[in-house]
């Protein structure tokens, strides 16, 4: 896996952005989709990015995140164009890091995309990922004369990362402390005593690391934080 250090002190120079993105065209269903309620952008603008390869150089460019393609968009010459999708090649927008991982879950089953990095630690990585809620319109009732507008809602899932396994972490108390069940006592009364609201991302972030402390302490040594946990699709 990458390291955030090898962005941080990357000494790169632009490159044409052609070799890192490919020309794409909108979809039937993304037209369709621009009319619903809601957006399939993360952020509707383009904001100042930094596209890197590991291999070669990096290029400045103005990107948005498209969730429903999971892809990174920009626009070039004219043409509306996708960053390729490579676990070597990433991205820097706002602070935040995208990386397009071949991830799996704790049952194996494969779940690539694009991955935000939020926490690096020796043992473990946190990441979140976005997914959208798409609720179609429902057509005019001949009775009432009433519809439904379609609605695009934005999901936030964090997971907990080792050696390219994946496991999600519940953003409610009773499912984090099943999840981490063998320090469910301590956790319960961290989360009491700190006031951890585990839908601010600090807050799980922080519980993590106090799970991860508390391991650490039984086994002596660093360790996966992955390997005694409650396995979930």
């Amino acid at each position: 896996m990458r390291k955030i250090l090898q962005i941080l002190f990357f000494l790169a120079t632009p490159i044409v952005s052609a070799q890192f993105s490919q020309v794409i065209e909108p979809s039937k269903k993304m037209s369709e989709l621009n009319k619903y309620v809601g957006s399939v952008y993360l952020n509707k603008d383009y904001q100042k990015a930094n596209v890197i390869d590991e291999k070669s150089r990096s290029y400045d460019a103005r990107l948005k995140y498209n969730i429903y393609t999971d892809g990174l968009e920009l626009k070039e010459g004219g043409q509306l164009r996708e960053v390729i999708k490579s676990s070597t090649t990433y991205a820097r927008i706002d602070n935040d890091y995208y990386y397009y991982c071949n991830f799996k879950n704790t049952r194996g089953v494969k779940k690539n995309g694009y991955y935000i990095l939020v926490e690096l630690n020796n043992n473990y990585r946190v990441y979140k990922k976005y997914s959208l809620k798409i609720t179609d319109p429902q057509e005019m009732d001949p009775m009432t004369g009433s519809s439904v507008t379609g609605k695009i809602k934005l999901i936030t899932t964090y997971y907990l990362e080792n050696a390219n396994e994946i496991q999600e972490l519940p953003l409610n108390k009773k499912g984090i402390l099943s999840a981490f069940s063998d320090k469910q006592s301590e956790l319960k009364e961290y989360i009491k005593k700190e006031k951890i609201k585990l839908k601010k991302e600090e807050d799980l972030i922080r519980l993590v690391a106090r799970y991860n402390a508390l391991k650490n302490i039984d086994l002596n040594q660093p360790g996966s934080l992955l390997s005694n946990r409650v396995q979930n699709n």
